[in-house]
């Protein structure tokens, strides 16, 4: 029998088996390219369109929770679901899961980079990924904009927010707290447009209605608001998280790399809001100026090996403290010192996504009828997309393009591209995924694979 807050139960009413879900959080992590809005539309269609585990509204419940997070929000969404599903067990295995591709693979490109100064031998593959990674962003904001943009006040909200980052740099928590203002108001007031979930709708098919899934509508019993378990599993992550930064502080003093390192990416990950691109412009400044960890060129680098792996592009973060603790560290062999610090950052960056987590979703979970609160989410998800957008078109212009400048005045600032820096082989090879995503259903994986391979030929051909 399930105790009161669920943990001792093993009966799961929906039929999914947890190795089953494992497999599919694992294929979704094989998948994970191409920052959030890939990684979360790939939730979404193995998720929600292909598996039918979760409905629709209720992913986007979940999603905009998430969206309010410091931290990664994939990452913190597939370990919401996964807790969903299987309780806090299934939540640690999406979640983590989640997190490994990524891990071991920008592990392995430190480790060359460190050893060759450089990853000019990766270079090619890189052309070729960054190429298939814009098409699968540019489809993630497709689908998820067809999705939350289907009235024009969530058009509008979606078009204010792009306009007043992409032009006036306006900050992202800021847009978020406006989106939320106006629609918890338009809830408040019964407003068609922000009902929760009443805009959701794909612009491809039907939309999946939670009574036709695995889960069902009904709150699971271990997903309802138990205050005894939320202090318990918290301490505990809590512990995990600030028990190393002690004990470094206690043991190395604060001026030894290790402990720079944790409660430097300690405190950034309370503070990592504003999206990847946001955060990652904190992060190389305090690494670059601040710290001396590396190079200004090295953390473009580092961005480049994120972009173009599996998993959050905050793991990029691994890279940072990596060549920090490879350069900074003494008393051991180099790459063991790199090796340690890219394990604590990852470490410190991501127990805490756990945790806010498994704090705060039964209460979010309790209140997904909440009128208020559903036009609030809602709105903070159109706010999103134009958030979105402005990051694939400056992805965009960083592929196409080999120089890119910055003009300022009167308020504004806008990002424009040397059209004599014009790189036709990335602008070929991101049409031809783009056509192969959109036109003819390729999955993303192929996708991938094919560029990758297209971008070593043109390498070596040129």
């Amino acid at each position: 029998m399930a105790s009161r807050h669920g943990e001792l139960g093993s009966d799961m009413p929906h039929g999914i088996t947890l190795s089953e879900a494992t497999r599919v959080w694992a294929r979704i992590a094989a998948l994970s390219f191409g920052g959030p809005a890939g990684q979360i539309a790939v939730m979404h269609r193995i998720l929600v369109e292909e598996r039918r585990w979760i409905g629709e509204e209720r992913f986007l419940h979940a999603l905009n929770y998430c969206m309010l997070l410091p931290g990664p929000e994939a990452q913190q969404l597939a370990t919401y679901i996964g807790w969903l599903l299987h309780k806090t067990k299934g939540g640690l295995i999406a979640g983590g899961l989640f997190v490994l591709p990524g891990f071991l693979a920008i592990m392995l490109l430190s480790w060359l980079y460190a050893w060759f100064g450089q990853v000019g031998a990766v270079e090619a593959l890189f052309f070729g990924l960054k190429a298939a990674v814009l098409a699968i962003v540019i489809d993630a904001v497709r689908r998820i904009g067809s999705r939350a943009l289907k009235s024009n006040e969530m058009r509008l909200i979606a078009a204010t927010a792009f306009v007043a980052i992409f032009f006036f740099e306006v900050p992202f928590p800021l847009i978020i707290v406006a989106a939320a203002v106006i629609g918890f108001s338009g809830g408040r007031l019964d407003l068609k447009a922000f009902r929760g979930g009443g805009g959701h709708g794909p612009a491809h098919g039907t939309a999946v209605p939670d009574r036709e899934t695995a889960l069902g509508e009904d709150i699971p019993a271990h997903a309802r608001p138990n205050l005894g378990w939320s202090l318990r599993i918290g301490a505990v992550l809590l512990l995990l998280w600030l028990g190393p930064v002690v004990l470094l502080l206690a043991l190395l003093g604060s001026n030894n790399v290790f402990s720079e390192i944790a409660v430097f990416f300690s405190k950034m990950a309370v503070v990592t809001f504003g999206g990847a691109y946001a955060v990652l412009a904190y992060v190389a400044q305090q690494g670059v100026e601040h710290f001396g960890w590396l190079k200004a060129g090295e953390m473009l680098d580092g961005l480049g090996m994120a972009e173009t792996t599996p998993g959050p592009l905050i793991i990029v973060t691994q890279f940072v403290g990596f060549m920090g603790a490879f350069r900074e560290a003494t008393g051991m062999h180099p790459m063991l010192a790199g090796t340690l610090g890219g394990m604590l950052t990852t470490w410190v960056t991501f127990v805490p996504c756990f945790l806010w987590i498994f704090l705060g979703a039964p209460f979010i979970e309790q209140l997904r009828g909440n009128v208020a609160l559903g036009g609030a989410l809602s709105a903070i998800t159109a706010a999103v997309v134009g958030v979105v957008l402005n990051l694939a078109i400056w992805f965009a212009l960083h592929v196409m393009f080999a120089e890119v400048r910055e003009y300022r005045g009167g308020g504004l600032r806008i990002d424009v591209p040397v059209f004599a820096s014009l790189n036709v082989a990335a602008l070929l090879l991101a049409v031809a995924a783009m056509v192969a995503l959109f036109r003819f259903k390729i999955s993303p994986l192929k996708v991938i694979a094919a560029c990758a391979l297209a971008g070593i030929a043109y390498r070596a051909v040129t």
